[in-house]
């Protein structure tokens, strides 16, 4: 890897590190939330949901955009929209107290509006930025950790900022992203390759090839990109929820519980994307060997159910090495299988399903906290169980070769 792009991977991998804060470090805070405002949990999980809802629409928009207009040109002003919706949810929470829930939704939906034009964008960039494919991929290994180092860290900050007040954690926000803005400001250097895509008829007509001969491994992997996002915020919400109402962890303490299988998932991402390189049969074995593993962690976790919160940690870990192997491996497909001109637009799609998973995950597993823990876990298998099925099946490495 070029020495002379590391301080630009370094700005670009702040993107998606605070766009993963500006959503992620909720999940702790989320029972307090709803104590404040309140709101029931399901309604206190929409506070992500609304977030991922809004990105899952613009986003493919946004990479359209980017391909057309430039990476850089995107993510800024992304970035200072997103930070504006954090300051709209904070302001609301500060100035209303438990009558604004209605206006920190709104505040969240701004928020997602800048998001779908900031990290989505990063994985296409990334694949810009470079000529060789194990660059791309060593790359795409850091960023996917400096992604998860987010989710690592999100519970800790959210928690600490907790401490301050309740709404502190909007309020960050705009400090975030501000600090974002200027390392891609002054550090990142936008790639020449942009600009090049067309008009919007001619672009649409080179996508629509595109599925027409590469859909069937590119829907394979929307599917499995939205499923490992599905069960790790879904995991995440229960983990959250199960340390305070079971066990009675809260504040700090819980937050560096939860960071705790989030740290496998980010140590397991940047190994991936350092062993892969350019070949994707490994990258495909490797998505099927971490979604097996994430399975049979939910299998395990459904037996185990509540015999101790030692074992309960050693299964939720062994899910989160599952998708943190899985994760790299799936960046790295849509990075490489994909021209320059048109990786925008595709890596978006995929980022979209990403964002599906998101935004499905808390709210069902809300709802299904009613159930059993078996029913629950031995559902979430069977959905995890999809995932090895579509890698094995559907995801050829021959035809994600360009």
């Amino acid at each position: 890897m070029q020495r002379k792009k590391h301080w630009e991977l370094v700005a670009v991998c702040t993107v998606p590190l605070i766009m993963t804060l500006g959503n992620s470090m909720f999940i702790p805070v989320l029972p307090t939330m709803s104590k404040m405002l309140h709101v029931s949990p399901f309604q206190s999980s929409l506070l992500i949901t609304v977030y991922s809802v809004v990105a899952i629409i613009l986003i493919p928009i946004a990479g359209y955009l980017s391909d057309r207009f430039g990476r850089k040109k995107i993510m800024i002003p992304s970035l200072i929209i997103a930070g504006a919706g954090g300051i709209v949810s904070g302001l609301a929470a500060l100035l209303l107290g438990d009558n604004a829930y209605t206006l920190i939704l709104a505040g969240r939906l701004l928020q997602g509006v800048g998001a779908a034009g900031a990290a989505p964008i990063v994985l296409p960039l990334v694949g810009d930025m470079y000529n060789k494919e194990s660059d791309v991929s060593s790359a795409l290994g850091i960023v996917e950790t400096s992604n998860t180092f987010g989710k690592v860290l999100s519970p800790i900050i959210g928690s600490l900022l907790t401490l301050l007040a309740w709404y502190a954690v909007f309020l960050a926000i705009p400090v975030f992203c501000a600090l974002s803005v200027l390392l891609l400001a002054f550090l990142l250097k936008a790639p020449k390759q942009q600009g090049e895509s067309g008009t919007f008829h001619e672009f649409y007509g080179s996508v629509k090839l595109i599925f027409k001969q590469k859909g069937r491994w590119l829907s394979a992997i929307f599917l499995v990109g939205a499923i490992g996002m599905f069960e790790l915020f879904g995991l995440l919400f229960y983990l959250s929820e199960t340390l305070e109402e079971r066990y009675g962890f809260d504040g700090i303490v819980k937050g560096s519980l939860l960071a705790v299988p989030l740290s496998v998932l980010c140590l397991a991402s940047y190994i991936t994307g350092k062993t892969i390189g350019e070949n994707k049969r490994l990258m495909k074995w490797l998505t099927v060997i971490g979604l097996l593993l994430l399975c049979l962690a939910l299998v395990g976790l459904a037996w185990l159910h509540v015999r101790g919160l030692w074992g309960f940690f050693i299964f939720i870990a062994a899910g989160g090495l599952g998708i943190g192997i899985a994760l790299p491996c799936l960046d790295a497909f849509i990075t490489e299988g994909i021209e320059k001109e048109q990786r925008g637009t595709v890596s978006s799609i995929y980022s979209s399903m990403r964002f599906v998973g998101v935004a499905a995950g808390p709210p069902l597993v809300s709802l299904a906290l009613t159930w059993t823990a078996p029913s629950l876990f031995y559902s979430l298998a069977a959905v995890s169980l999809l995932g090895v099925l579509t890698s094995l099946f559907a995801i050829q490495p021959k035809q994600a070769s360009r």
